[in-house]
């Protein structure tokens, strides 16, 4: 998956729950001055900019402390939105039934590299998808990148 290194994932949770959210995942991507530590808050009421400024601000103060993030950076707080970012094996059984979006870290399954389907199942480490009338599976290791589909 494409998450933030254990290590940040170990210090941001923790600050987020602690405040009363469920921490959705966080992601690190880019390099230098682009690089971006994208954390995703929900809360059962939903997200308001407030709700992000305040998780934002406590993520800050514990990363400045803790500093594992020797370059340079910019913190994004938001809701997982309509198309939310799945993390965990977890997300996968929570939102079974949905349509799902997901990248692999390599073309090896039927030569293919991105999936969309209805998520059918998770077993054990078995991703289970309707995918143009059929079931594929696909193991949660090769998963880079995954997220739901919006439907209007």
């Amino acid at each position: 998956m494409n998450q933030a290194p254990v290590k940040i994932l170990n210090l941001i949770e923790p600050a987020v729950t602690g405040l009363g959210y469920e921490f959705v995942g966080a992601e690190f991507t880019g390099q230098g001055k682009s690089a971006i530590l994208r954390v995703y808050i929900d809360n059962d009421g939903g997200v308001l900019v407030g709700d992000c400024s305040k998780v934002s601000h406590q993520i800050s103060g514990v990363l400045d402390v803790e500093d594992p993030i020797s370059s340079q950076y910019t913190l994004e707080v938001s809701s997982p939105g309509m198309e939310r970012p799945l993390f965990t094996l977890a997300h996968f059984e929570r939102f079974k039934g949905s349509v799902v979006s997901l990248e692999l870290n390599q073309s090896t399954l039927e030569g293919q590299r991105r999936f969309t389907g209805d998520i059918l199942s998770v077993n054990g480490d078995t991703i289970h998808l309707h995918v143009d009338e059929e079931e594929v599976e696909i193991p949660f290791s090769l998963v880079k990148k995954a997220k739901l589909v919006a439907k209007f």
